[in-house]
């Protein structure tokens, strides 16, 4: 008898985390849903029954991630995989950037991966073809004015990426990356997308389900020979020159 992988995904109420969530569900997963959105969450994993667990999760919080990973075991009896999906998207000159919206950027995009594996890590080198992905961002290939906090929070959730898949490696967990583009979440404005839209070199947005898929490649068992990877998904944004 086959167990079913578990996995645990954050920013799990919208977007490319509820995405995810439904992509690793298809997939045979059994699926821990994290988010702060808790109205959200609750109606967009309403229809998986026992297979998906809805779960508060301030990711900036140490307490919060052990309770998480602790109700995740508890329900599905292990973990495999861990998705750090949960980012916050913050914009400012940098004359007009505050420390307060500087460190809050780093705290979630950051800060909330590392807690994130450290909570999990106990799991992972216990689970046959563990892996961990965390979203990173085209933010960190390419400097965007107006993005000091976001970018650098991203740059180092991607340095963060290497080391900890350079330290990981010799315990069988995978450790990856996805980097999106201009995708269509609720994260960028109507006009954003507008904007980014008809800039395109593909000449759309991207779907979340187009992140779901490349998430859902990277922690398969058809990715077992990759670690330290980065996988932009980005309709070709990163082609473009200026």
């Amino acid at each position: 008898m086959t167990t079913q992988p578990v996995a645990l995904v954050t920013g799990a109420a919208r977007g490319q985390g509820a995405a995810i969530v439904a992509r690793l569900h298809t997939d045979g997963f059994r699926v821990a849903a994290c988010d702060l959105l808790l109205d959200e969450l609750h109606d967009s994993t309403a229809g998986y029954g026992d297979d998906v667990l809805a779960l508060e999760l301030d990711v900036t919080s140490e307490a919060q991630w052990h309770a998480a990973v602790a109700a995740t075991v508890e329900r599905f009896g292990s973990l495999r995989t861990l998705v750090n999906n949960a980012g916050v998207l913050h914009r400012a000159g940098i004359a007009d950037e505050t420390a307060a919206g500087f460190e809050g950027s780093w705290r979630v995009n950051c800060l909330g991966p590392f807690l994130g594996i450290q909570a999990a890590l106990e799991h992972l080198k216990a689970a046959e073809g563990a892996s961990v992905v965390n979203t990173c961002s085209t933010s960190a290939i390419r400097p965007f004015p107006n993005h000091s906090a976001y970018g650098s929070s991203k740059w180092a959730l991607r340095g963060l990426t290497q080391a900890v898949a350079a330290e990981l490696a010799p315990t069988g967990i995978r450790v990856n990356a996805v980097f999106p583009g201009p995708i269509a979440t609720p994260m960028l404005d109507e006009r954003t997308q507008t904007r980014l839209a008809q800039t395109s070199t593909a000449g759309r947005l991207g779907s979340p389900v187009e992140v779901a898929d490349a998430v859902a490649f990277l922690v398969s068992a058809n990715a077992s020979f990759i670690t330290g990877s980065e996988l932009v998904v980005d309709g070709g944004q990163m082609l473009q020159i200026g």
